[in-house]
């Protein structure tokens, strides 16, 4: 009982600051205020119906504003709202299929040929041809942060419709990056304007962009069949009072990333929840540049003392799955860290803490252990977790400072400010699980903010990167979780199941897995 009053305590507080409409709410007007755009005129005609997107997941506090895929992460919105398409796609099991490809195949460990499909115009009116292509990916390689290391490219051929790429050294990966949304071909001929706007294949072309908001309009001449006439108004709107709102007062259509607290007021038959579990993670990365952090009975008590289940079944309303993992896959469900906060306090006092002076929090050598925890407010839930966390290590006495800001990446420089980060990401993007290892969790990767190093990891990480069969794959991946999560080198919280909630009258709106791919050509406004 007593620990079902901490949760629904700090359950309270997370909806007084995200799910309760408060005066520090804004109006969407009020939200869209200020924003500037670089536009074309859009299709206002009778006959074309409007829809209005409210989303926590776009702009520049998520790294992926504008629609130029080959600039961070704004490939995930060039392809979620339909603008551009991948060589290739993953399907509801995370499995690859060909999307601009018509077939494929490996002339060597080094060599792969794919065909185009004909009859593909970008919305410049240019034709999808494999010189189209190649200009795209040389640009892609030249420009791209992460692209460069993940393709490993030494020379990409063109002849009509066939498209051939030569690695530097075998990339079984090579497949599962040509899904991934930064290989959205563009038109390098039409170019990426001012306002990060591109020329891309898919059902719909922006016609104004700019870091908070998109106007999208449906193109009467897409590859994959009718599409049906609608403008739509991409906003972002991180504040969940906002768009809780705007969903219940009609001015927006569908939402993503609404207030877990918010759900019950749209579980009628006015609205639609479509919901996914997907391979999004929340979870901590620890500063290893804290020399405190580097002692291992630390990170496990902090390991062992968050209650994974509690947040997932009481603060997220049962919306995700506990992880013990990067991945929500059967072999990781033998937790290595049980929830235990007396083992904590165990683990504490081996490495030299105790509470000496009664005042609720361990200290040694006259200070108290105290931590800063930043994170940053894109994804409703990650500030509820930054609570959750804070009420599970001050019961354990250790004293978290909570920052919740969109400017984390500035701040995140000085190392000084922070120990631990609270993140989210998609782990498992393009079914690849290598992916998730060489961008955060190796000596080298880029978004190892941490500085967490260990040589076996790297060393597996090698393997798996030239390793072709899919069963040794999954073996090499399996013991590369187990060591990150046996080390407490990152603790992994729960799994999102990803929810779109829109009006009733709005079809074809399914989320992925992936977590890619949002606006389709099935999209229909009744």
């Amino acid at each position: 009982m007593k620990k079902q009053i901490k949760l629904l305590s700090v359950a309270f507080s997370a909806a007084l600051l995200l799910g309760a409409c408060t005066s520090s709410s804004k109006t969407l007007s009020e939200s869209s205020a200020g924003s500037e755009t670089s536009s074309v005129s859009s299709d206002t005609s009778d006959t074309a119906k409007t829809l209005v997107y409210g989303t926590g997941s776009y702009g520049v506090g998520m790294s992926d504003a504008g629609l130029n895929p080959h600039e961070d992460y704004s490939g995930w919105s060039c392809v979620r709202y339909g603008v551009g398409e991948t060589l290739f796609r993953l399907n509801e099991d995370i499995e690859l299929v060909p999307w601009l490809a018509d077939s494929y195949k490996f002339l060597d460990d080094n060599t792969l040929e794919v065909v185009i499909k004909d009859g593909i115009n970008f919305s410049s009116g240019r034709k999808l041809d494999a010189a189209a292509a190649k200009e795209c990916f040389e640009d892609l390689i030249a420009v791209h942060d992460r692209a460069p290391k993940d393709m490993k490219i030494q020379e990409i051929k063109a002849d009509g419709q066939t498209l051939t790429f030569v690695t530097t050294e075998p990339n079984p990966a090579l497949l599962n990056f040509l899904a991934e949304p930064y290989t959205a071909i563009i038109d390098m001929q039409a170019g990426v304007d001012a306002s990060k706007n591109i020329s891309g294949t898919g059902p719909y072309k922006a016609t104004a962009v700019s870091d908070s908001e998109i106007s999208l309009v449906s193109r009467d001449d897409y590859w994959g069949g009718e599409v049906s006439k609608k403008n739509i108004t991409v906003k972002s709107i991180t504040d969940g009072d906002t768009l809780t709102m705007g969903l219940q007062s009609g001015e927006l259509d569908v939402t993503s990333g609404l207030p877990y607290a918010s759900y019950p007021l749209f579980e009628n038959d006015n609205y639609n929840i479509n919901s996914v579990a997907t391979s999004r993670a929340f979870f901590l990365q620890l500063n290893f540049d804290n020399e405190l952090l580097t002692n291992k009975n630390i990170r496990s008590a902090i390991a062992m003392a968050i209650d994974k289940e509690g947040f997932v079944n009481v603060l997220l309303g049962g919306h995700g799955k506990v992880a013990n993992g990067p991945f929500p896959m059967k072999d990781s469900e033998n937790p290595t860290y049980s929830f235990s906060p007396e083992k904590s306090k165990e683990l504490l006092a081996n490495a030299g803490w105790s509470d000496s002076d009664n005042d609720g929090y361990v200290d040694k050598d006259g200070k108290n252990l105290e931590l800063n925890y930043i994170t940053y407010p894109g994804r409703t839930e990650l500030p509820i977790l930054a609570q959750s966390i804070q009420a599970n290590l001050k019961d354990i006495g250790i004293k978290l400072n909570i920052n919740s800001t969109e400017n984390y990446l500035e701040v995140m420089k000085d190392s000084t400010t922070w120990d631990i980060f609270g993140s989210a990401m998609v782990t498992n993007p393009t079914g690849n699980k290598g992916y998730f290892f060489d961008m955060t969790s190796l000596t080298e990767s880029p978004k190892n903010r941490g500085h967490y190093s260990n040589a076996e990891l790297d060393e597996l990480a090698k393997n798996l990167s030239t390793t072709f069969e899919s069963e040794k794959r999954e073996e090499i991946a399996k013991k590369m979780s187990d060591i990150l999560v046996d080390d407490c080198g990152f603790i992994f919280v729960s799994h999102l199941q990803m929810s779109l909630v829109s009006k009733k009258n709005i079809k074809g709106l399914t989320p992925m897995p992936s977590d890619y791919y949002e606006f389709s050509k099935d999209l229909v406004i009744e």
